[in-house]
């Protein structure tokens, strides 16, 4: 019996090994491995903003003397928006009455992950501007103060919710003046947990100006322009294409430190030389944007 129980139990075990063997060869219910996924590349997109301010506040200094601006601009952008170029224009109230600010700009955005470095070219030009001289026969301003400068920006996101920057700005003929212009700044956005499109953001930075050239004004010695540290913080919301913000922006600039570097004519008619154009100020802005691959044109392939 021993001899016969050990040859059924040898049996049973051949005939499963062999199922299983069998078995192993027949496709499984699950199928195949899928196919790695292609990224699908924008070969070519086109980003529209339009914007509406109470007040134009560039690096803490009123652009429309603390009155509300428009802005709008357009943005080409190639290969999943690795190369871009643009126009941008907003409306502006400035000591040489220029229409507007046109600007042009172009450059490069690599991004590795989390991290993201943009470097660019940036032109400022204000059409049909004036040449401010007062009643003495004294210049104010130079005749032009069209100026490009370059840039150099990194940002690294944590868990798709902390961001935080560095910028650099260089200009080497600051607002037409002869004078170079450093501009360099650290960022921070949060995006709130509790509500999505919500988040607070702030800026801190530094000018660095340098000294004027005497051949733009030929009654005005070369002056050294004010050095001055300039900070935002603010809260934004943004549904889908629509985005509030409000921030507070201020400077370290005196106010006669704000009228060398702005030639407010207010300062000038009223005999003080003191303008207010770079003191604290609370900034509503209400902006749109909208890219043509969303909507269906230049969908990614």
């Amino acid at each position: 019996m021993s001899d016969l129980f050990r040859s059924s139990i040898m049996g049973l075990a051949l005939a499963a090994a062999v199922g299983a063997a069998q078995a192993s060869d027949l496709p499984s219910k699950k199928g195949p491995p899928p196919a790695p996924v292609v990224p699908a590349i924008t070969w070519f997109d086109i980003a529209v903003s339009v914007k509406g301010m109470t007040d134009y506040n560039f690096r803490g200094i009123s652009q429309t003397d603390r009155k509300p601006a428009i802005q709008g601009g357009a943005e080409l952008q190639i290969y999943n928006n690795m190369f871009y170029l643009g126009v941008y224009g907003s409306s502006v109230d400035l000591a040489t009455r220029p229409d507007a600010e046109i600007d042009f700009y172009a450059g490069v955005r690599p991004k590795f992950g989390d991290l993201a470095f943009d470097f660019g070219v940036w032109q400022y030009y204000y059409p049909s501007e004036k040449q401010l001289i007062d009643a003495a026969g004294v210049f104010w301003t130079p005749k032009n103060t069209d100026f490009t400068e370059v840039y150099g920006k990194v940002s690294y996101t944590f868990a798709e919710s902390l961001t935080v920057g560095g910028n650099v700005f260089y200009a080497w003929d600051w607002l037409g003046t002869g004078a170079s212009g450093t501009y360099a700044s650290v960022t921070a956005k949060y995006n709130l947990p509790f509500l999505e499109g919500l988040s607070v953001s702030g800026e801190f930075g530094h000018y660095w100006l340098g000294t004027t050239n005497l051949a733009i004004w030929s009654t005005v010695p070369p002056t050294n322009l004010p050095d001055y540290s300039y900070w935002n913080a603010g809260v934004s919301y943004t549904w889908k294409n629509v985005t509030a913000d409000l921030r507070y922006h201020d400077t370290t600039l005196s106010k006669s430190e704000c009228f060398l570097l702005t030639a407010d004519p207010r300062g000038i008619s009223n005999g003080t030389g003191r303008s207010n154009w770079c003191g604290a100020a609370v900034v509503g802005t209400l902006s749109f944007d909208i890219t043509a691959s969303s909507v269906g044109i230049f969908a990614p392939k």
